[in-house]
């Protein structure tokens, strides 16, 4: 398995960045950059692409609503020029309240409209005509224009590679399928590897079955906390800020899928009592509701004993990359727990006497 880091939302993306060559020295990677409700993600990537020259640089992830997909293939092979060859694409679908809420952009057919971005895309990197079959992507026909339309274009700048890698962020199980199916790399949020075969492991299958072949293996992406020592479980707490967030506040009542996989992973009552609280504003009581055993399985938090039997739950799940949050304090005591699991991976990986 490979280390990653997401630069989050919260963070002074600058100092974040400044810090990211230690990060490199240390084991991390690939760092990822969201975009939800913030600043956007492309700006911060490129001046990303330019502090480091190493570290491989993704978007984690850009809605495919926001942004018409020949922008989004001229920004992903914009960055990766400016990366030398370093960008990965994450997209997603994002939701109905970032979507709707945020953009004004009706939230409707996420599946035929990532298909489509996807296919969109791989035809702008290869510097074919572009053309949009639809119906999510249709051609317009101009009103008193006859049957004129546009002209069908290829993409002028020469992009680095014919295909820059896809990851897709998926949770429902066609999505998942969809992204089996398409994409060079999988974004789960919130993965337990302990119940990830009963919830994903179907959807997963199907998709590997239309799987081209030169798209290689399924890069699985899970983001964890990170703290390993004799006394970091009470660091587990800080975890519980962001779960009680997405369960319980991104979405409607009835539409918030991260509190229906929850559902899924059997803690519907716990995600109902979650959202509860954090709708009637109680973000502290929301947070304090999240269970335990769940912060626990999605996390690497705890003795380097405890961390290695999640490292085998993660290996065994079909995990390839660790996009890490180590939850310490200060920047050296950050960069020592990465270098700790880089060591723990190596000695993972290697032969047995």
């Amino acid at each position: 398995m490979r280390i990653g880091m997401t630069l989050g939302y919260g963070d002074d993306f600058i100092e974040s960045v400044r810090a990211m060559p230690d990060f490199e020295v240390a084991g991390v990677e690939v760092a990822f950059v969201p975009e939800a409700y913030s600043f956007d993600a492309v700006s911060k990537l490129g001046y990303l692409a330019a502090r480091t020259e190493r570290l491989e640089i993704a978007s984690g992830i850009l809605p495919v609503f926001t942004r018409t997909p020949s922008l989004l293939a001229m920004t992903a092979a914009g960055l990766d020029h400016l990366s030398g060859g370093r960008f990965t694409l994450g997209l997603g679908a994002s939701g109905p309240q970032v979507i709707e809420g945020f953009h004004g952009v009706p939230y409707d057919a996420p599946l035929g409209r990532t298909r489509e971005v996807v296919e969109i895309c791989r035809r702008v990197w290869r510097r074919e005509e572009v053309v949009h079959p639809g119906p999510k992507y249709p051609l317009p026909l101009p009103a008193g224009r006859g049957t004129g339309r546009g002209k069908p274009l290829k993409i002028i700048d020469r992009p680095v590679r014919s295909r820059i890698p896809i990851v897709l962020a998926a949770i429902g199980p066609k999505n998942v399928e969809l992204t089996a199916e398409l994409a060079e790399g999988w974004l789960p949020v919130f993965f337990h590897p302990g119940k990830a075969a009963d919830v994903w492991g179907a959807a997963l299958a199907a998709g590997q079955a239309r799987r081209d072949p030169a798209l290689g293996s399924l890069d699985i992406t899970v983001t964890a906390p990170l703290a390993i020592g004799d006394d970091v479980a009470h660091l587990l707490d800080r975890a519980r800020p962001q779960l009680a967030l997405y369960i319980g506040g991104m979405g409607a009542r009835d539409k918030n899928f991260y509190a229906q996989l929850a559902g899924r992973y059997g803690y519907e009552r716990e995600a109902a009592l979650v959202q509860d609280l954090y709708l009637a504003g109680k973000k502290k009581e929301a947070e304090a509701a999240v269970p335990e055993d769940l912060l626990r399985a999605i996390s690497l938090v705890g003795t380097k004993e405890e961390v290695a039997g999640q490292l085998d739950a993660f290996a065994a799940a079909g995990v390839t990359t660790l996009c890490v949050r180590p939850l310490a304090d200060t920047h050296a005591e950050r960069l020592h727990a990465v270098e700790r699991l880089r060591a723990m991976l190596a000695r993972a990986g290697s032969p047995r006497p």
